[in-house]
């Protein structure tokens, strides 16, 4: 029904930035929030921001300011902007969508495959 394909994962150093998209595709009806989530090895999947149709923004602590997340309602694609990349920010980093489908007219969440974030020298 919907398909979420994320891209600019990478490798970067300390200090570095990365910008982060994600593309909603198939038969959506109406997205509500957009948000970025990431998980690291051996920890939970932990929200890094979000962004509702209102948009109003949310961010976690550890962002300290660092991380922007935008959306572009027309490409149905939400972005996130990284910048201060510090080696605790490596993980996977996952695309969340809360939508309604046409096929399945009903309020639901998708999630993106994941793509790797890793902050090294």
């Amino acid at each position: 029904q919907v398909q979420l394909v994320e891209s600019g994962g990478g490798l970067v150093q300390p200090g570095g930035s990365l910008r982060l998209s994600c593309a909603a595709s198939g038969s959506i009806f109406s997205i509500y929030a957009m948000g970025w989530y990431r998980q690291a090895p051996g920890k939970q999947r932990e929200l890094v921001a979000i962004i509702p149709s209102g948009g109003t923004t949310n961010y976690a602590d550890f962002v300290k300011g660092r991380f922007t997340i935008s959306r572009d309602n027309a490409k149905s694609t939400v972005y996130l902007h990284m910048n201060s990349l510090e080696p605790e920010d490596t993980a996977v980093y996952y695309c969340n969508v809360d939508c309604k489908s046409l096929l399945r007219p009903v309020r639901d969440t998708y999630w993106g495959q994941g793509t790797q974030v890793t902050v090294s020298s």
